[in-house]
């Protein structure tokens, strides 16, 4: 069962919903403008806002999703896995970040990683949220706040859920890692003053 669990829960992270509405609405590839990327933020820089907020919260929805099935599981099923939501969650993840459906190349994860913490532990996700808001709206960067926002977030969840058990804290800060490994290429350009800030067009990558 617990293998069910973590197909389905890949299957649903790698669904990529930014390159499956640009497609479907513009007849664009998402990959072919910006950045590459097909999350959010390069939808919405493509000129396609209304999509971009779109594929955020569908991309943050199966997130939810995959841990809501988790929880299921757990619930009506007999699974007494302790680390199973966190793994759901880190798996769901990878899913979005490498997709089989687009070769294993997909998105930063930083939609999808909301999703699955405001399953797992919604005052870990708010508060790591606002940390997000609040750089991009002070710095214009997306990037700096997705990856501050991914840093902060196993603390929030282990000040709030009061998580001890080590397996589900490997997978907690995993999905962290995972953010920022994929913002490596953004942490650059921060690092040189390259960035492209939020409302101009996107920097290939």
């Amino acid at each position: 069962m617990m293998t069910v669990v973590l197909v389905i829960a890949y299957l649903l992270g790698s669904i990529p919903f930014g390159y499956v509405l640009v497609r479907t609405f513009r007849h664009e590839d998402i990959r072919a403008t910006g950045s590459g990327n097909i999350g959010a933020t390069n939808v919405a820089r493509s000129g396609a806002k209304g999509l971009g907020i779109a594929t955020l919260l569908l991309d943050a929805l199966k997130g939810c999703v995959a841990v809501w099935i988790a929880m299921y599981a757990e619930k009506y099923c007999g699974m007494t896995v302790p680390y199973l939501l966190a793994l759901t969650a880190l798996v769901a993840m990878l899913g979005h970040v490498f997709p089989v459906w687009l070769g294993f190349r997909g998105g930063k994860g930083v939609a999808t990683a909301l999703g699955v913490f405001l399953a797992l532990c919604w005052p870990a996700a708010l508060c790591a949220l606002g940390i997000f808001v609040g750089l991009v709206l002070l710095t214009k960067y997306v990037s700096l706040g997705s990856v501050m926002g991914a840093i902060s977030m196993p603390f929030f969840v282990m000040y709030f859920a009061h998580v001890r058990d080590a397996a589900t804290l490997v997978c907690v800060f995993a999905c962290a890692v995972l953010v920022v490994v994929k913002h490596h290429a953004n942490i650059g350009r921060l690092i040189h003053g390259t960035e492209s800030k939020f409302g101009s067009k996107a920097k290939t990558s």
